[in-house]
């Protein structure tokens, strides 16, 4: 596949560069740094010495001081070399270290503190709308997602489940996060019907049949993979009663479709809509993170049942998505816009949904989705 420019700023600083496997770190670092000094964890070999000795990570950085930029991919493997790259920072010899990971979960475990904060941190998502340009296909991204692993392969039902396969048997199992494989693959089926809902640990657990404590610790795993996060409510200044508990997304709308089960009970918009409310979601998580700026995301419900899917909030954003899988824009499709708006009539309102045309009604602005993906960060930043 040609190649795709990511829109992310590789800063000249230290910094760990995070993000689930696949979403093309690796790809990234190497085709902007040529002339890095790239130490790669997940060669069994390289791995085995490093684990062995970490001090060999000074004597490989001092034997090249040619090389200004030293790349550890996947660092989480040996948490144990980063009081090493400490000590290669303290030596002030104009160097550059980047550290990529998949996980954090290790490196917290260990008690280790990020290098101290003398490292930035930034994410890695799949591709957005605004990357692919015309390679964007809406359609096809809302069935297979886009996670760049998977979306440069010929068979991409295939490679996705490649992708679930790898998650359950190499992060999963071989970390020794779990022992009971299938009592977390049954976690991973319940879990999808989660997706874009309110997270109800108790219901989950009952359905797969598993304990609650251990639910709860396999969604753990799931954010520590960052494969899945949850999403606060709204509850700023409230004028209303708000809900307490969070809503559940998988990073990707690809993932969520090869795991959420279908069969002829199952409504097309209980699958539809989840799907498309998480293909926004993972646009504004990437937007929100490219912006280097404090600004969050939650989703507003209240105890009435009035509910906003998504709440960006910050210094210089303050704006309401209602995100609706419908071609045709009702007035009680904006009801709930309505309502957080004359709470909080300092926020912008916008309403995303699948039909072609681009309207504002009530001081809303409607935006067909593709169009809305497509140009996010202007849409967001417009005046």
């Amino acid at each position: 596949m040609e190649h795709v420019k990511r829109d992310f700023q590789i800063p000249e600083e230290h910094f760990f560069l995070f993000g689930p496997r696949g979403t093309g770190k690796s790809t990234l670092l190497k085709k902007n740094i040529p002339n890095s000094l790239y130490i790669d964890l997940l060669q069994p070999d390289l791995s085995r010495m490093y684990a062995a000795r970490p001090e060999r990570l000074l004597e490989a950085v001092h034997a090249q001081p040619e090389k200004r930029v030293v790349v550890i991919d996947e660092i989480q493997k040996i948490p144990d070399l980063l009081p090493a790259v400490h000590s290669l920072i303290e030596e002030k010899q104009g160097r550059q270290f980047i550290l990529t990971g998949s996980s954090a979960r290790k490196l917290r475990q260990g008690g280790i503190n990020l290098l101290g904060g003398r490292a930035l941190q930034k994410r890695l998502h799949p591709f957005s709308a605004w990357e692919l340009n015309e390679k964007f296909s809406l359609t096809e991204a809302l069935e297979t997602g886009l996670i760049p692993v998977v979306f440069s392969a010929r068979d991409r039902n295939a490679a996705l489940s490649a992708y679930i396969d790898l998650y359950i048997r190499q992060e999963v199992m071989m970390e020794g996060w779990t022992r009971n494989i299938g009592n977390f693959s049954r976690f991973l089926e319940s879990i999808s019907f989660s997706h874009g809902s309110i997270l109800n640990l108790s219901n989950v657990s009952r359905e797969c049949q598993v304990e609650r404590k251990i639910v709860e610790s396999y969604v753990t795993v799931l954010e520590d993979l960052l494969v899945a996060r949850k999403l606060n409510v709204f509850s700023r200044r409230a004028q209303r009663q708000v809900a307490v508990r969070p809503k559940f997304y998988f990073f990707d709308t690809g993932l969520f479709r090869k795991l959420r089960p279908k069969g002829p009970l199952d409504a097309p918009g209980e699958i539809e809509g989840p799907a498309l409310e998480g293909m926004v979601l993972q646009h504004l998580q990437a937007f929100v993170d490219n912006q280097n700026k404090e600004l969050e995301i939650y989703f507003w419900r209240t105890r009435s049942g009035s509910e906003v899917d998504f709440i960006l909030y910050g210094e210089e954003l303050f704006c309401a998505i209602e995100v609706k899988n419908t071609t045709v824009v009702r007035p009680s499709d904006l009801r709930a816009l309505k309502t957080f708006l004359c709470d909080y009539p300092r926020s912008r309102g916008m309403l995303v949904y699948r039909g072609r045309e681009k309207l504002k009604r009530d001081h809303i602005l409607i935006l067909p989705c593709e169009d809305f993906l497509r140009n996010l960060p202007n849409h967001l930043t417009a005046r």
